[in-house]
């Protein structure tokens, strides 16, 4: 890129927009490998960020939570811990992934705090009316999670409801510049509000600061405004899109290039830019090419590779990720690798492989909750601790707060990743109808038995002789070259005569029975 030299060891940081019928998408590329994906239906409303009005449900002191209204068909659940506690303040690290510091918080009040035992139940009733923000998305039929302290960020601040303090990004490491912006943050902040400064707001000068604060201070006061003329529940406030959140978050210096394929996005976030970020205007590309973006530039193909169970490491080994209810199991595996070493060094060279793929799936599939990895076994605690200490530093990457355990002498690895959002593979794909989440169907002999057993249970209880079977393409054939006698022990068996019959429109695990004597499906009569 013009002006920017690429020395070896860098990171070659590029975005991707694309639109269609279907979604919006953005991709995050480092040095060619698909890192993130954001997908933004049109079905689809994002919550993380928005401000309702809601009523408070129920008070449910055994559970440290309440359950609020806010519209949504599910009610939301606020946790003691997210109400008037400062310590709730690091959840704004989802839009602003560094952190702050030098921060001085306001008092706690009562609530469960996040590292302590319970204190006292906080006041609160059904009925009573509360401005809550959402904090996590809903997700496998909960509701989504929302939290007391009020925080709206833009593109250089972040300004916070009922808070006193002044927070500076962490990677802002110069004391000096951190002196500069907490005297130009004190020129305009209001008493009984935090403002917490990100790191692109680093060398901007005070026009640009207040600039980003006055329109923060009018969102504010906008949803002060429709806090006291709107009866919950009831929505305050919405957040940015997808797309239009992760420009304002994630578009820092280090991107090297963002390309766009739609004219109506990239004229909004060129005009953006101007006015929030001019010297990043330049970064933009409107791409006009007939060729799909995403197929130019190899990321159609990653994004079908990051859905599939089974991920290929370079070595020959391969991973196994198996998504359950509960958590996501990844297991390792040795796979072609055969190595020219010991089991020992063999097994240690694959988890090490297998380690910084797995930090980057978890950040590609967005994947939250409980993660169990199991590595392929090694003696030496030296080598797990290695294989540890590599998945720790490729974690860092993730913007998403994490929390490891050591590898235990079993070769398994516990941790857990902050959830915010669904994973990829919800955005993205629905439950196979067939086989209702369980990945496989029936084979075709058990098939056979359970039509075997719809026979018993209908000539218990109908006289219906003459019956046509329907059945998928599949099975009539298993059936006519491995089974032919099947149809005809069932016809003795049952004393019926059977016509068998295939279409291509039934799944695999279905059949059809119709009734000659009737002339209708009999199939749900029994």
């Amino acid at each position: 890129m013009e002006g920017k030299g690429i020395m070896a060891g860098d990171v070659v940081k590029e975005m991707y927009i694309n639109e269609t019928a279907g979604n919006t998408r953005l991709a995050i590329v480092e040095n060619g490998r698909l890192v993130e994906l954001y997908v933004e239906r049109p079905d689809h409303q994002r919550l993380v960020g928005s401000i309702f009005k809601g009523v408070v449900e129920n008070v449910i002191p055994g559970m440290q939570a309440a359950f609020v209204d806010i519209g949504y068909p599910v009610n939301a659940f606020l946790p003691f811990a997210e109400i008037g506690n400062p310590e709730n303040l690091d959840y704004v690290t989802l839009s602003d992934e560094e952190g702050i510091k030098n921060k001085t918080p306001r008092p706690a009040r009562s609530g469960k705090r996040r590292n302590g035992p319970p204190t006292k139940t906080p006041d609160l009733k059904s009925g009573q009316e509360i401005l809550v923000q959402v904090i996590k998305e809903p997700f496998a039929g909960k509701g989504p999670r929302v939290t007391t302290d009020i925080a709206i960020p833009g593109r250089l601040l972040v300004l916070v409801q009922n808070a006193d303090f002044i927070g500076i990004s962490r990677k802002i490491t110069d004391k000096y510049e951190v002196r500069r912006l907490r005297k130009v943050v004190e020129s305009f902040k209001p008493g009984g509000f935090g403002i917490i400064v990100r790191t692109v707001a680093e060398s901007k000068d005070q026009r640009v600061l207040t600039k980003d604060f006055n329109r923060l201070w009018e969102s504010w006061r906008e949803l002060d405004r429709l806090s006291q003329s709107t009866a919950g529940p009831a929505p305050l406030y919405r957040d940015l899109t997808t797309t239009d959140s992760v420009i304002r978050d994630l578009l820092t210096p280090d991107v090297d290039k963002v390309i766009i394929d739609s004219k109506e996005i990239y004229k909004r976030l060129s005009s953006y830019l101007k006015d929030v970020s001019p010297s990043l205007v330049n970064l933009v590309e409107n791409y006009r090419d007939k060729q799909p973006l995403f197929a130019t530039h190899d990321i159609e193909d990653q994004i079908d590779k990051s859905l599939q169970r089974k991920v290929w490491l370079k070595s020959g080994g391969h991973l196994i990720m198996e998504q359950t209810e509960a958590m996501m199991v990844v297991d390792v595996n040795s796979g072609r690798f055969i190595g020219k070493r010991d089991h020992e060094q063999n097994s240690l060279k694959i988890n090490l492989e297998a380690a910084r793929e797995v930090a980057r799936q978890l950040r590609l599939r967005d994947i939250g909750g409980l993660i169990i990895i199991d590595f392929i076994d090694m003696h030496e605690s030296a080598n797990r601790k290695k294989v540890y200490n590599d998945l720790v530093k490729e974690l860092k990457n993730d913007r998403a707060k994490v929390a490891v355990s050591p590898i235990s002498e079993f070769g398994l690895l516990e941790m857990t990743r902050e959830r915010v959002r669904l994973s990829l593979l919800h955005s993205v794909s629905e439950v196979c109808p067939t086989c209702k989440g369980l990945g496989r169907i029936p084979s075709k002999d058990t098939m056979i038995t359970k039509i075997d057993s719809w026979l018993r249970r209908f000539r218990t209880a109908h006289r219906d002789r003459r019956l046509v079977i329907t059945v998928h393409p599949d099975l009539a054939t298993h059936i006519t070259q491995t089974r032919s006698k099947v149809v005809k022990n069932f016809m003795w068996q049952h004393w019926v005569w059977l016509e068998l019959t295939a279409d291509e429109q039934l799944n695999p695990d279905e059949f059809r029975v119709y009734s000659k004597r009737r002339k209708a499906d009999v199939t749900d009569s029994v």
